[in-house]
């Protein structure tokens, strides 16, 4: 592998890289950042806990000059995932003179016009927010000389394509730019030829669906008889570990009933205010609580090394967000587990996912000596679903609009502005049924 002292990047940035630990760079990191360090714009498709933040942050620090106004633009679709990369950078640019702005929706505006007002290099925001700095001429684009999209398959997911090209109309056309998703749909495609010049394809892990390093097996059980498996596998557990569930209200019950267990857990869902979810990620990623229960909101901007588990409590309603989910363990080149609960109601959705894996899975049933037993009304296959789509739950909560499977959304697409306007990707709430609805991601 080649080192990073071999890719042209300056003694100030190699002190911060030396500091984290890292020596070697990983493939993408040794594909993409000679590429941008040229000029030239950059597509990579890499999965998740493929090294890419530092691929495009490492040559952004390298081409940006303190003190000269905001140079870098990076757009990330949610507040984990923005407040993550800000992270990362600050650590690589730690002997660098370049100061990071994070924006986001559900931060108080006053505390981002601060940050700006001090002065800063790199910008590191949510669409939505995003354009309401721009509005107010808090933040402007005129100097920016690089731009990145991160996780561009889920911002298209998420309906902020018109966002995405409100603001890269607004830039300098003279800027290097770098688009990364782990999924190349048409639209995202097409975005990445009207706004990028000639870009290098990096296509390093397009077909790379199989979770490597991560010991994945699944177990096909009753809903009722979840938090039973739930305490037996996390209690051997002396690493972390993230509970995946589907909607808010089952992320809770989950907490809830962990906390009752006397387990150390922590929760976020979309409904949580932004300090309490930055306080919950804080607690986690320090090592002073040792659960996570999330939904998929969160699950693109969680970067903990020391994962050792991921259970998927409830079957994810897209295949992707099945490997997003279990990208959380094996970071880095570690190895790791997943274990995925199945209702029976969710078989037709599991065998779905199952096809897109690469490597062995271990059927727990077999090797635990569980038998099940399905109705014969849930052995159906599931319609053929990508980007959202809806399927029945078999697990109601009494007296509560929706059940686990309600249709409201566990995060707003505008971050914080409620935009009356109907974008790209949102969906009439009422064409979808009040029971069993999919949450989007």
């Amino acid at each position: 592998m080649t080192k990073f002292q071999e890719l042209g990047l300056n003694e100030n940035i190699l002190k911060g890289i030396t500091e984290q630990g890292f020596e070697e760079a990983f493939a993408i990191q040794e594909a993409v950042i000679p590429v941008l360090l040229s000029g030239r714009d950059v597509v990579g498709q890499a999965h998740t806990g493929s090294g890419k933040t530092a691929a495009f942050a490492l040559s952004m620090l390298q081409e940006i000059q303190p003190k000269r106004g905001i140079q870098g633009l990076i757009m990330a679709p949610t507040r984990e995932l923005a407040i993550q990369i800000s992270e990362e950078i600050k650590k690589f640019g730690k002997y660098t003179g370049i100061r990071i702005a994070t924006v986001y929706g559900g931060q108080g505006m006053g505390i981002q016009l601060d940050a700006l007002h001090r002065g800063v290099e790199i910008v590191v925001a949510t669409p939505g927010r995003l354009i309401d700095h721009l509005k107010r001429g808090s933040i402007e684009l005129r100097d920016i000389t690089h731009i990145v999209l991160d996780e561009a398959d889920t911002m298209l997911d998420m309906g902020f394509v018109d966002d995405i090209q409100f603001i890269l109309d607004l830039a300098p056309e003279d800027r290097v730019m770098s688009l990364f998703s782990a999924t190349m749909p048409t639209e995202i495609l097409r975005l990445s030829e009207d706004y990028l010049k000639n870009p290098k394809q990096f296509l390093l892990d397009a077909d790379d669906l199989s979770g490597e390093g991560i010991d994945q097996s699944y177990l096909v059980i009753k809903d009722r008889d979840k938090f039973k498996y739930l305490i037996d596998f996390i209690k051997p557990i002396k690493g972390q570990s993230i509970v995946f569930c589907s909607t808010k209200y089952r992320t809770r019950d989950v907490a809830k009933f962990l906390h009752q267990e006397k387990f150390n857990a922590v929760a976020i869902e979309g409904d949580m205010s932004q300090h309490r979810r930055e306080q919950s990620m804080g607690k986690f990623r320090s090592g002073k609580a040792d659960i996570l229960v999330a939904t998929d909101v969160a699950s693109r901007g969680i970067d903990v090394p020391r994962v050792e588990l991921v259970i998927n409590y409830d079957v994810p309603n897209q295949e992707m967000a099945y490997f997003h989910r279990i990208g959380r363990t094996a970071r880095a080149g570690a190895l790791g587990r997943a274990i995925t609960f199945v209702s029976y109601s969710s078989v037709g959705d599991w065998n779905l996912i199952k096809r897109q894996i690469k490597v062995p899975l271990t059927d727990l049933n077999q090797e635990m000596g569980i038998q099940i037993s399905i109705p014969d009304p849930l052995k159906r296959q599931a319609p053929s679903r990508r980007y959202g789509g809806q399927s029945r739950s078999n697990y109601s909560r009494g007296g509560r609009s929706g059940g686990y499977g309600g249709s409201g959304r566990d995060r707003n697409p505008r971050d914080d502005r409620g935009g009356g306007r109907k974008r790209y990707g949102d969906r009439d709430s009422s064409s979808g049924n009040s029971y069993g609805g999919r949450s989007r991601w």
